[in-house]
Formats: C-alpha cells, sequence, structure tokens
C-alpha cells in the first residue's frame, strides 16, 4: 500500500467465527421481531485475516478431526459471500458489525481523506481551508512503537493483558482530522454515519468485548462512542520485543503468531467470565471476540524464518509459513472451543465464520509490482502542463491493489481529466522475481471518475469523504514501490472478496447454500441469534440487510 503520506503497512482482511453461546448469564430467551425463538445469549467473533472459502475448504478435506473441520460439520456454509468494495480491513470489520456497506457508513478505508474537515493541529477554524488527511492507522497513536500504543506499561510484552480496555485514551489528538463546526478532532467512532451491533446489544443491557489491532478500532463503539465495555488494542505495527530492530509484528509471520496470542488469552478470560486482563469479573459479554494476523501476514510476507510466504505456484495449496500460520489459528480456535466446554456453554454455541476480505493474487506468477509514485506524478505534472499555478490535482492517494484518489479539484473535467490519463498511460511494474512487466492502463481495466466514482459507492457526488477516482486493477497488480509483500487486498478482484462465511452450532449437519450473500448479513444474524431485533441497527434499514436464512436449528 503506498499513500501520499504514510509508509506501506499490512492492513488487514478478516474471518470472522460468531460463536453463539448459551447460559444464564446475560438475558433471558427471548423473541425476534420474526418471532423466531432465540436461547443464544452469547456471540463470540473471531477474526481470521485474509481466509478465502478456498483456503477454509481446503484445510478441513486435509484435517478432518480439526477444529475448523467441526465448526464446518456442524454447520452451514455459506459457499458464495462477497465483503464490500473496498475489500480493506476498516470497510470489512465496520461492514460486518454495522450491516452497511461505505455508502451507507461513511468509511472507505483506514487512511483517508476527507474533503469538508480540517487538517489535523488545525485550531483557528474560522477561514482555515478544508481538506485533510483521515488516518485511522497506528499513526494516531500516542506512541506508535510500543506494544501498549503508549500507555506506559512497565514490563512489555509480559504485561501487554494490562493494557487499558478504553483505548480512545491513547489516541493522539494532535493527529486527528478536525470538525470544522466544532473546532475539535475527529475520533474514529465520531467518522462513523451508523450504530453498532454492540451499542444495540448495550442498549438491551448487555456486555460487550473486542479485540483488534489498532486504538483506532474504537471505532467500533459507534456513534455512542459507549458501544464496548472492553476493548482491547495492542498495537500490531508497534516494534516487536525481540526481534531485529524496526521490526514490527507483521514483519515476521512468528511474531505475528504471538501477538495474535495475546488476544486469544484476552478471549479466553473473558469466556471465563473476567474482563480481558482477568482482573475483575465481569460477566461472559453478550458479543465479543478478536481478530487474527497470523494467516494475513503469512500471505503477504515473501519469506519468513527463511521459508516462503503464500501459496505454492498452484495459488491453491499453502506454502509452509502459510501452513503454520493456518494451523496455529485451528489451534487457537480449539483453545476457545475447549474453554467454552469448560464453561458449561458449548450446548447453546453458534458459530459463523466470515472474512473481512481475501488476498490476491494467490498464484505467485500472477503478481505485478507497479510503483504508483510516478503516475500520480504524472497526472499531476499533465494538469499543471495545462493549468499552471494551480498545486497538485491530486491530494491524497491511497493504493493497495485498488487505486483511490482524491482530487484538489473535484470538477467533472477535473475528474475526467485523470481517468483519460490513467487508462491511456503505460506501466512499468515487476513480477516476483523481478523482472518488467509493462501493463496498459496503469495497471488498471476501469476508472471510475467524478459522477461515475460516487455512482460506483452508491452516494452522493458531493458527498465529502469517498474518493474521487476509482480505479479497479487488473488482475495480480499490487500498487507498491517496494518488494516486502506479494499480495494485497482492498480491490474488487475475486480474491479479495470470495471469503468463508459459516454459521455452525447446535442443530448443525454440514449444509451448504450456494446462493449470494454478503458479510454485512452477519451484522443482523448476531442480533437474531441473540434474540434482538436486527431492525435496530440503521444500517439494516438504510440499505434492507437480511439476516442470513438456513440457520442451524436445535432438534
Amino acid at each position: 500500500m503506498t499513500t501520499s503520506r504514510r509508509t506501506a503497512t499490512f492492513a488487514a482482511a478478516t474471518l470472522a467465527a460468531v460463536v453463539a453461546v448459551g447460559t444464564g448469564v446475560a438475558h433471558a430467551a427471548t423473541r425476534t421481531a420474526s418471532g423466531q425463538r432465540s436461547g443464544t445469549r452469547h456471540v463470540l467473533l473471531l477474526s481470521v485475516d485474509g481466509l478465502h472459502q478456498s483456503d477454509l475448504d481446503r484445510y478441513v478435506r486435509a484435517h478432518p478431526s480439526s477444529a475448523l473441520a467441526r465448526l464446518v460439520g456442524t454447520g452451514t456454509s455459506y459457499t458464495h459471500a462477497q465483503t464490500p468494495v473496498p475489500s480493506d480491513s476498516f470497510p470489512g470489520m465496520i461492514g460486518q458489525l454495522t450491516g452497511g456497506n461505505p455508502r451507507t457508513t461513511g468509511i472507505y478505508y483506514d487512511d483517508t481523506w476527507n474533503h469538508a474537515l480540517l487538517p489535523a493541529g488545525t485550531k483557528n477554524c474560522t477561514g482555515a481551508k478544508p481538506g485533510a488527511e483521515v488516518a485511522f492507522t497506528e499513526a494516531a497513536d500516542k506512541d506508535q512503537s510500543r506494544l501498549d500504543a503508549g500507555q506506559g506499561l512497565k514490563n512489555l510484552p509480559g504485561d501487554i493483558l494490562q493494557m487499558t480496555g478504553r483505548p480512545q485514551t491513547l489516541l493522539n489528538p494532535a493527529t486527528l482530522p478536525v470538525d470544522p463546526r466544532t473546532c475539535r478532532p475527529v475520533l474514529p467512532h465520531q467518522a462513523l454515519k451508523v450504530n453498532t451491533v454492540f451499542e444495540v446489544a448495550k442498549k438491551a443491557g448487555l456486555r460487550t468485548a473486542w479485540s483488534d489491532k489498532h486504538p483506532a478500532y474504537e471505532i467500533l463503539n459507534g456513534p455512542s462512542g459507549n458501544g464496548l465495555d472492553d476493548l482491547f488494542t495492542p498495537e500490531i505495527n508497534s516494534d516487536a520485543t525481540g526481534y531485529a530492530s524496526g521490526t514490527d509484528w507483521t514483519q515476521d509471520n512468528a511474531a505475528t503468531r504471538q501477538y495474535d496470542g495475546y488476544k486469544v488469552r484476552a478471549v479466553l478470560n473473558e469466556i471465563d467470565g473476567f474482563d480481558h486482563s482477568r482482573r475483575q469479573r465481569a460477566g461472559v459479554p453478550a458479543v465479543f471476540g478478536m481478530n487474527f494476523q497470523s494467516v494475513s501476514t503469512a500471505q503477504k510476507l515473501p519469506t519468513s524464518g527463511g521459508q516462503p510466504g503464500g501459496y505454492l505456484a498452484d495459488g491453491v495449496t499453502p506454502g509452509p509459513v502459510l501452513a503454520r500460520a493456518l494451523d496455529f489459528v485451528n489451534a487457537s480456535v480449539g483453545q476457545l472451543e475447549h474453554e467454552i466446554a469448560a464453561q458449561h456453554l458449548s450446548g447453546s454455541t453458534m458459530v459463523m465464520l466470515s472474512a473481512k476480505h481475501g488476498q490476491s493474487p494467490t498464484k505467485p506468477a500472477e503478481l505485478t509490482r507497479v510503483p504508483d509514485a510516478p503516475i500520480i506524478d504524472g497526472i499531476n505534472k499533465a494538469w499543471a502542463a495545462d493549468h499552471p499555478g494551480t498545486g497538485d490535482l491530486v491530494s491524497f492517494s491511497t493504493d493497495d491493489d485498488i487505486m483511490q484518489l482524491w482530487l484538489s479539484d473535484r470538477s467533472e473535467a477535473a475528474a475526467t481529466f485523470v481517468r483519460d490519463w490513467l487508462l491511456s498511460h503505460p506501466v512499468t511494474g515487476h513480477d516476483i522475481n523481478g523482472a518488467p512487466r509493462t501493463l496498459t492502463s496503469s495497471g488498471l481495466t476501469a476508472a471510475y471518475a467524478g459522477t461515475d466514482a460516487a455512482r460506483f459507492f452508491g452516494t452522493g457526488v458531493n458527498e465529502a469523504a469517498h474518493p474521487d477516482i476509482v480505479g479497479i486493477v487488473q488482475h495480480g497488480v499490487v500498487y507498491t514501490g517496494g518488494t516486502s509483500k506479494i499480495a494485497e487486498h482492498g480491490g474488487a478482484d475475486p480474491q479479495d472478496r470470495d471469503v468463508a462465511l459459516v454459521v455452525s452450532g447446535p442443530g448443525g449437519h454440514g449444509a451448504r447454500v450456494t446462493s449470494p450473500v454478503e458479510t454485512t448479513q452477519i451484522a443482523p444474524t448476531i442480533l437474531r441469534l441473540l434474540g434482538l431485533d436486527p431492525r435496530q441497527l440503521q444500517a439494516v434499514r438504510i440499505e434492507g440487510t437480511r439476516t442470513l436464512t438456513d440457520l442451524p436449528t436445535r432438534g
């Protein structure tokens, strides 16, 4: 990923495993608005970034006695599930927990531009020029070099479970864009336009918890800012203890597995009825969970620990690093299953698996790394030649295996200029072995500009957050100036969007539903499992998002 102001980082894709567990802790069985009776009282959402449906199918075939195989064998698999576009971690996770796509949630990526907000650090908002980067990433931490994001814990990583459950206190206000109406920094949850599953559960008097990779995931609190009782967010892009200087937890897969292990421990504590730190008894949350990063970094790293990352030449068989990551996730799911059983919760457990996004390309030979800086420079120079003294046309870019540009001039003429330039200029990238490869149309198959970009997302052309240009890449293109990754996500490629979705639990018997579904359907389904009305979610009402059908039922 390259942007005009930040270095490349590993974003995430997510497999969501929703475990709905019935016990007497949270609330009595109720009826949903549709009249379906529910005895489910806890939903555990596990996210395994980067897992395709094909990865899950292959693992289950190869490991028929595995924890993942048990989930699939006692559930319903939705074999044609797709994520939102862009297929980035932020819109992917938010879609699963709101029921909405970016046009409704207002969240298009984790690092974007907003034409209406003021730059970070603005103190005098009167007459200030709008237009600002919105970086809800590690860049928003008080100290992104520390696993605790700057909290100041003395013994890291050993004491990381003592990290605060209110990580919004670990965000640096000086890094956040400013709202011109209030002249105050915009916290992530204030950028979200619709409520979350956590807020609905809290309104019903239920406890909520979550674990993720940056403090900026406090966005999942929802617009109220109070949706989560307990949010554990160790910083994944901090310096990894015990590894070479400058190495973060994403740059060695063993480090990523170690990092994921902290979140597994947090969830085990919550299953036992404690908060994530195990310091306070709080009761088992009604909705809680975590995400895994291990599969994602294994897919993206060229090598780790002296072994190749990603897939073998067929694009299907995991290489040694990815195979180890999948085994780690499976073992972790087994730990969680065991603890659920130990707490006598298994009898009413539902498990839902679905990814934030996949990863592309899976075949190493199909990779073309394309530096996007020369493309952006070319656009700006061509614009300046025709419009002297106007400054750069591209204000900001976020390019992974999608191209997203925000323009200083939002006129249709300027947007058309950029689209035509992109589609008329070839670009030279390099394959996985470093050999040059020339592609047409800046590496794109299509470019949507101005009104067409707004229409692509289903939003209004004057909406402040969406990209002014959206470029859909040719398969295998990853925009990067380096060689640190062999796959990416964020775009509309089927390998980015086609993900696993399984609902498993009592009454499930390995059924398969082949009709298309969307991962946004996870949110209303969680509420249905809890016996709450899915229409309490604003995005569900706006988009008409449906709950999943053919759920396992108790005989």
